[in-house]
């Protein structure tokens, strides 16, 4: 099965139109029946007045358009607003999920061992990926084997785990369910699974509807309103019947959309990690646990398509189950598996243990032999790095940047992990904590020229108080000893920390960052990418700015957004305008389009934020292209700087296109591409 990063986002694009047809067939269906009831009703009203004596001014049939379009009307209007509600409440976000399933924040600095494993694993993941590390939620109440991705984009995502996982699976069963639910932050499904929650609740308003109508009419049953009582006794029951028909046809609609994502994220889990054994593992403990996968909270039919597992396994309420059979995912990713399922035990683990090392106390594995063998090359190499003189640089192939996005595996993990041990505990310590957060990026943004260091030192002296202010020298020191490498992955860890600011301490801090970038009046590199990461993804959290739509299909209409990044990162990475004309050239032969190398005056930082702006509204497809070309644009002097790579990234995850460290080894071609079903 193709796990290619834009294919998927397009799927899962057309998944969200088939789902809308879905819905409105739905609706369509829903309506007529409660036409039907309701002529039904009037019908026999009609008939017991005219055998009671009454007159009635004409014939009642079967077919009345006024009463159809009153119908018609009264059930959009109830489910559109039904859809809206949920919507809306679900539009900040993964949290909300969380929370509504009764998920508690890990606090990151736990002492527990188990949170602290899987919050090392998810942290590994992010970065390997290359997108924002996600805050991780348990669900303290849940004993069974669970886990969940839920936002909108990777910038508001969160993960959820059940204790039962933490409590019994190892770290490669962890990294195997937690590299399941990355896919599905990678693939675009976590957005069409919240839309699928809000769309549906609206067709579940309709029972809830009937049985507010049974109770109303409760009073009305009896005395001279005994036929109005009883009429709605019948449109509240009739509600109540066409309400869960409407809900089975939503199961039907969540089968069809999740199942085969589902098969897709299994597959993707197991080229993650190049360890079939970890998610396999995790699958049969789920089949030999007493508790399954289920999950107990009175949320969960409507989030049952974002779990891992099946959370209502074994149940009558399964019927039609969101989810492959628990046997047939487990025979795709381990054709041996003779169906027996193991006796599961709790993993030992103890409180008040330090964070530990990848695969610290498992049983080694190829997988892990593998993940080791890439970080000792990699500390090898960043030691290499630290130590030549003048610019460091990576080696870049821009015909396979387009396939590095959303394909991390194992070589990554294994960078990951080492870039968070080049990080040194006071730093990893502070990125954790909102307040001292802040003070990382402060010292992240600080010039290494001692005069425009001082100068930013004033400034922020004169905006932060003292406290802050000392802290970030301290952040500065650490920073300054850190390998290029790892800073840009530094700023992706305090992520989680910094959305808990409030909205007040936000603003503040997004001014001083502000503030500390145009301290020298000119773009640096690196000071643009942290503030590009910080401001894309916390400026969407905090409400200041929305996710982009799509709008452009064909690259033509982009052509002077192209013209206008591509000259932007020409003059950037080359030194006369000669080679920054060349690596133009290159950008257009890749695009295929005309493009004009702008006047470095007309390459500002607000038209480039403007430019990609408007990338950023492109299709999967379109944006593909982009990248290659802003990679063949990087490459066209034959040499990349790791602050360059950096520039790279930030454009693709500006994109949505999150893309794994250029650092990393890249896997073999033909195992990072596909993977079978």
């Amino acid at each position: 099965m193709s796990t290619d990063f834009f294919q998927q986002q397009d799927t899962a694009r057309r998944k969200t139109g088939t789902l809308v047809v879905l819905f409105l067939l739905a609706v369509a269906a829903i309506v007529l029946a409660i036409y039907l009831l309701v002529a039904a009703i009037f019908v026999a009203g009609h008939e017991y007045q005219a055998a009671s004596g009454a007159t009635r001014p004409r014939t009642v049939g079967l077919w009345e358009p006024e009463v159809f379009l009153w119908v018609a009307l009264g059930t959009v209007t109830v489910i559109l607003l039904g859809s809206l509600y949920k919507i809306a409440e679900l539009s900040a976000g993964g949290e909300t999920v969380a929370l509504m399933l009764g998920g508690r924040l890990v606090d990151p600095h736990t002492k527990e061992l188990a949170e602290r494993r899987v919050l090392n694993v998810v942290e590994e993941m992010a970065l390997a990926s290359g997108v924002p590390v996600p805050p991780v939620y348990v669900l303290d109440d849940e004993r069974s084997i669970n886990a969940f991705a839920a936002g909108h984009t990777p910038g508001n995502a969160v993960i959820g785990v059940s204790r039962g996982a933490l409590t019994y699976l190892n770290r490669d069963e962890l990294q195997g369910v937690m590299g399941h639910e990355f896919s599905h932050i990678l693939n675009g499904d976590m957005r069409l699974n919240l839309r699928l929650i809000g769309i549906l609740n609206g067709i579940l308003i309709l029972a809830i509807l009937g049985y507010y109508l049974m109770r109303m009419s409760g009073n009305s049953w009896g005395g001279s309103r005994k036929k109005e009582g009883g009429g709605l006794v019948l449109l509240g029951l009739g509600l109540l019947i066409i309400g869960y028909i409407g809900v089975i046809f939503g199961k039907l609609i969540k089968a069809a959309v999740s199942r085969q994502r589902e098969y897709l994220a299994d597959a993707s889990a197991v080229q993650f990690t190049r360890y079939p054994g970890g998610i396999a593992g995790a699958l049969k403990k789920i089949g030999g646990l007493a508790e399954g996968s289920r999950i107990k909270d009175g949320h969960a039919e409507e989030c049952s398509h974002l779990f891992f597992g099946d959370a209502f396994a074994g149940s009558l309420v399964n019927l039609l189950s969101t989810h492959p059979p628990l046997a047939e995912r487990i025979k795709r990713i381990d054709p041996s598996f003779d169906g027996t399922f193991p006796e599961v035990e709790p993993v030992a683990a103890e409180v008040g243990g330090t964070m530990e090392a990848p695969g610290a106390g498992e049983e080694v594995r190829p997988g892990a032999d593998e993940q080791r063998t890439a970080a000792d090359e990699f500390r090898t190499a960043a030691e290499k790095r630290r130590r030549a003189p003048g610019a460091k640089t990576l080696s870049l192939d821009p015909t396979g940047m387009a396939g590095r996005i959303g394909l991390p595996g194992a070589a990554q993990i294994a960078f990951a992990s080492a870039l968070l041990e080049a990080m040194s505990g006071p730093v990893r310590d502070a990125s954790r904590e909102p307040y001292s957060a802040r003070a990382v990026v402060y010292a992240l943004l600080l010039n290494r020229e001692e005069d425009m260091r001082q100068k930013q030192l004033a400034d922020l002296k004169s905006r932060v108080e003292e406290r802050c202010y000392r802290e970030t020298l301290q952040m500065a020191a650490e920073v300054d000893r850190m390998a290029e490498d790892a800073r840009l992955p530094l700023v992706d860890v305090t992520l989680p920390a910094l959305k808990r600011l409030s909205p007040d301490q936000y603003t503040a801090f997004r001014d001083r960052v502000e503030a500390l970038v145009a301290a020298d009046g000119k773009m640096d590199l690196f000071e643009y990418v942290v503030r590009a990461v910080i401001l894309k993804y916390l400026d969407v959290h905090f409400g200041l700015s929305k996710p982009p739509a799509v709008r452009y299909r064909a690259l033509t209409p982009l052509v002077p957004a192209m013209g206008t990044v591509f000259s932007t990162l020409s003059y950037a990475g080359q030194e006369s305008p000669a080679d920054a004309q060349r690596a133009l050239d290159q950008a257009a032969a890749t695009v295929g389009q005309s493009l004009t190398l702008l006047p470095t005056e007309q390459c500002s930082l607000d038209a480039f934020d403007a430019a990609m702006g408007e990338l950023a509204q492109a299709t999967p497809q379109v944006k593909k292209r982009i990248i290659g070309a802003a990679a063949a644009c990087v490459v066209a002097d034959g040499k990349v700087t790791v602050k360059e790579g950096e520039l790279l990234r930030v454009i693709s995850a500006m994109l949505g296109c999150p893309m794994p460290p250029l650092a990393a080894p890249v896997a073999p071609t033909g195992t990072a591409g596909s993977s079978e079903s």
